[in-house]
C-alpha cells in the first residue's frame, strides 16, 4: 500500500476571489471534512502534513521577480500598481486582501509535497489546494494567481527528475504547457473541453512543442457533452502508451472536477463514478504521484470527487453514503453519483464520432500505434 501525505492548513481557505466569483474556498474546507469524517485521514499509511509560504526564490522558479513584487503590493492595498499589465482586474481575477500569503501558500503546499516525494517520504502527496494550471510567468489567469504545478514541476526537474505532467481539468493547462513546450524533460498531456468552446481557447491537436519539445506536449480536445464511456476510452488509448513510452520519474496530476455534468461554467457530461475511473488509471501509471486539485465549481461536487481521488491514492474505499456529520453540515446523501446526464441517443452518436476522430487524430500526431 503506497505511502500517502496530505497537504492541510486552514490558512488554504482563509481567503478568497470575493463572495460572488466561481472559485469559493469553501471547496477546499469541504473536501477536507469530508476526509476527515469519513476516517480516511486516519489510515496508517497517511500523514497529514501542514504546508509553508512559498519563498520569493521558489515562486521565482518559474514566475518573474517584477510580478511577485507587483502580486504584493496590490495584495497589500497598494492602489498605484499597474493591476491590469498583469492580468489583475473585475471578473477572473480580482484583487483581494490577503491574496499574496493565501496563492502564495498554496503553492507553497505543491512544493512541498514535491519535495516529501522527491525525499521519499511518501509515494503520492495530494496538494488539493494547487492545480492552478493557467498563472503565466508574469501575470494572472483564469482564477490563478500563481502557477503552483509549473513551480512544482521545475523544482522537480531541477532535481534531475522526468516528468510526466497529466491534466484532467476541462480547461486546457495552458500555463503549464506554455512553460515546458520547448523540453523534452517534461510530457505535458491535457484532456479538456475543446477550446473552440471554452476558455482559454487553446489546446488544440497541432500543438505539439517547438525545439527540443516537439513532441512532448499533447492535447486531446473532447466535444461538449463528452460523457464517462467515451472520456475513458480517450484516456485509455491515449495516456498510458504515452507515458510508458516516456518513462517518467514522476507523475503529476491537475485533478480539476469540473468535468462534471452539473458544472456551470463548461459543458462536459461525467460523473464523479468516471472521474474516480480516471483516478484509478493515474494510479496505475504513477511511479511516484504528486496530484494537485484545480477547477470544479459545482460545490457539491468538488469534495465528493477528490475524496475519491485521495481514496485512489490511498488505496482505501470511502461508504456510499456521505458521513452523517458532513451530510448535516452541508446536506447530500451518497458519496457517488447514483445518477447521469441524460442524453439522447443522436447526441452520444454525434459525441462519440467527435471523440473518435479526435482518438485518431492525436494517435497519428504522436506515433501511437
Amino acid at each position: 500500500m503506497r505511502e500517502a501525505v496530505i497537504l492541510y492548513s486552514p490558512g488554504l481557505w482563509q481567503y478568497g476571489h470575493g463572495p460572488q466569483h466561481p472559485m469559493k474556498p469553501e471547496r477546499l474546507k469541504r473536501t477536507f471534512e469530508l476526509l476527515e469524517a469519513a476516517g480516511t485521514l486516519r489510515a496508517d499509511n497517511v500523514s497529514v502534513v501542514e504546508p509553508r509560504i512559498a519563498t520569493e526564490d521558489e515562486l521565482a522558479l518559474f514566475h518573474t521577480p517584477k510580478y511577485i513584487d507587483v502580486t504584493r503590493q496590490l495584495s497589500n492595498g497598494d492602489q498605484n500598481q499597474p493591476a491590469e499589465k498583469y492580468g489583475f482586474g473585475p471578473g477572473d481575477n480580482p484583487v483581494f486582501g490577503g491574496m499574496y500569503d493565501s496563492e502564495a501558500l498554496k503553492v507553497g503546499s505543491s512544493l512541498q509535497a514535491a519535495q516529501l516525494l522527491q525525499e521519499g517520504v511518501c509515494d503520492v502527496a495530494f496538494s488539493f489546494s494547487g492545480g492552478l494550471h493557467h498563472g503565466g510567468p508574469d501575470f494572472a489567469s483564469g482564477f490563478c494567481v500563481f502557477n503552483d504545478c509549473a513551480v512544482a514541476i521545475q523544482w522537480l526537474v531541477d532535481q534531475g527528475l522526468r516528468v510526466a505532467y497529466i491534466d484532467v481539468d476541462v480547461h486546457h493547462g495552458d500555463g503549464v504547457q506554455n512553460a515546458f513546450y520547448d523540453t523534452d524533460q517534461v510530457l505535458t498531456i491535457s484532456l479538456h473541453q475543446d477550446g473552440r468552446t471554452l476558455f482559454p481557447g487553446t489546446g488544440f491537436v497541432d500543438e505539439t512543442g517547438k525545439g527540443k519539445g516537439v513532441g512532448y506536449s499533447v492535447n486531446v480536445p473532447l466535444a461538449p457533452l463528452t460523457y464517462d464511456e467515451v472520456y475513458l476510452r480517450a484516456f485509455r488509448e491515449l495516456v498510458p502508451p504515452l507515458v510508458k513510452r516516456f518513462k517518467p520519474d514522476v507523475v503529476v496530476t491537475q485533478l480539476g472536477t469540473d468535468t462534471h455534468f452539473t458544472d456551470p461554467l463548461a459543458s462536459l457530461a461525467m460523473t464523479t463514478n468516471g472521474q474516480q475511473a480516471v483516478y484509478a488509471m493515474l494510479d496505475q501509471l504513477a511511479p511516484k504521484w504528486l496530484a494537485l486539485g484545480g477547477g470544479g465549481y459545482a460545490i457539491d461536487v468538488v469534495p465528493r470527487s477528490w475524496a475519491l481521488a485521495f481514496g485512489e491514492m490511498s488505496g482505501q474505499e470511502l461508504p456510499k453514503s456521505l458521513p452523517k456529520a458532513y451530510r448535516t453540515t452541508y446536506g447530500g446523501k451518497f458519496v457517488r453519483d447514483q445518477q447521469g446526464p441524460d442524453l439522447k441517443d443522436a447526441v452520444r452518436f454525434r459525441v462519440d464520432e467527435a471523440v473518435d476522430t479526435v482518438i485518431v487524430e492525436v494517435k497519428r500526431t504522436h506515433g501511437i500505434d
